[in-house]
């Protein structure tokens, strides 16, 4: 075994150990990016009201906070600039924070939208990863915010027209670091040693969708799994090869939620299709994605579902936001609220109970259950609306609203 490939080794294996501590949540939607918050990690009662702990001013953006070893990590901009920042998680101290010039063109039909970032940063064996809006990767000490590496390829590609620029969430699978960068024309998935930089492969093709990638294990093989702008494909892990491909396209190129695995199904979903159940088959050589269903009753926009067992639990875009429950083996729908919800929402599946997070600064606990909607808590928790993802930590809940960022007791 050569250094280099030890050294991923160890890298790979710390970064699970990581992600799996208690206290820890170290990427886009947990430690398993699937919105479940772990056992340990779920309070044990809901309070009549929560408590504000502390509270701090970042800028703007919509990436999502994370935490890893007592410090909270936040990505935001103070334009031109994009800024990396580093809290205590107890206190709310400053601890450090780093600025890059970050210029970024918005798309005329998003001048509502704020300039990012809007992919969240990943932390592993010490090291942090952000993905700005205009395409710049850069590697970040985690204790003392130094910069090891970068990566720019905002000279290369044209950002202005996508929406929301680059926002995937960058992942670390079988000790490599790999995002998805590129415009409506084209782009490329690239794999890079995490310590170093350089780069082990990298798959040209669509654009990226604004959804974030998944890593699920079919047949003994991982398939990195994700919405380009036109389709949703499965990439081997290892090193870099197409392995299959849905072709979901969309007159806005607005394939934004994130695929989740229930069982043995995976689910996507776009605002104009609907939602779609898949099995990944492999007969000989070749992978075959085979629909299982399609429900063109409940399609989803922004928000990204959650799964328990044979369930999944989302926000369907259709009367202004309903918060639904499906059956992953047959698309049908268990329940749904009446509507009305919020333009969007942001779910976790914590014990025995579904948190919602909405737009319009909203927290809501209630029963998760395919039987039917119980609504058991609702908190205002922010003055400002509320596009990034919970961090809940047992009695600890960090939100990140229009500007700042707040750690609440439960």
């Amino acid at each position: 075994m050569t250094v280099q490939r030890f050294l991923g080794t160890i890298f790979l294996a710390a970064s699970a150990s990581v992600a799996l501590h208690a206290g820890q949540w170290s990427e886009w939607r947990g430690p398993k990016r699937d919105g479940v918050v772990p056992a340990e990690l779920v309070p044990a009662a809901w309070p009549e009201k929560p408590s504000l702990k502390w509270k701090q001013t970042v800028g703007e953006g919509y990436s999502s906070p994370i935490v890893a070893d007592g410090r909270v990590f936040v990505h935001s901009r103070r334009d031109p600039d994009e800024v990396v920042s580093a809290f205590d998680l107890a206190t709310g101290k400053p601890l450090w924070s780093k600025q890059y010039a970050a210029a970024f063109s918005k798309n005329q039909y998003a001048m509502q939208m704020a300039k990012g970032p809007n992919s969240t940063p990943l932390v592993a064996n010490g090291r942090l990863f952000t993905l700005g809006m205009s395409a710049i990767l850069s590697s970040w000490d985690a204790a003392t915010g130094e910069l090891k590496w970068r990566k720019d390829w905002s000279k290369e590609i044209d950002t202005s027209k996508l929406f929301t620029g680059t926002a995937m969430s960058p992942i670390v699978t079988g000790g490599l670091l790999v995002v998805h960068v590129g415009d409506d024309g084209e782009g490329a998935f690239h794999a890079f040693d995490p310590l170093t930089g350089t780069e082990k492969w990298a798959l040209g093709g669509h654009g990226p969708g604004y959804a974030s990638p998944i890593v699920t294990t079919v047949g003994g093989v991982r398939h990195l799994v994700t919405m380009t702008d036109k389709a949703v494909v499965g990439v081997s892990a290892a090193d870099g090869k197409l392995l299959w491909q849905i072709p979901f396209p969309d007159e806005w190129n607005e394939n934004i939620v994130t695929p989740t695995i229930a069982g043995d199904v995976l689910i996507i979903s776009g605002t104009r299709k609907g939602t779609f159940g898949y099995r990944i088959t492999k007969v000989g050589e070749a992978w075959t994605p085979q629909q299982v269903w399609h429900n063109t009753d409940h399609p989803m926009y922004m928000s990204s579902p959650v799964a328990d067992g044979p369930f999944i639990y989302g926000l369907s875009s259709k009367r202004k936001g309903q918060i639904v429950c499906l059956d992953a083996r047959t698309g049908t729908a268990k329940w749904a609220t009446e509507g009305r919800t919020a333009a969007n929402a942001l779910l976790l599946s914590a014990g025995p109970n579904l948190v919602v997070l909405t737009t319009d600064g909203d927290l809501i606990v209630a029963r998760r259950s395919p039987e039917k909607y119980e609504e058991l808590r609702r908190y205002t928790i922010a003055d400002s609306q509320t596009w990034a993802h919970p961090v809940l930590l047992g009695t600890r809940l960090l939100i990140r609203d229009a500007t700042s960022i707040a750690l609440w007791s439960l």
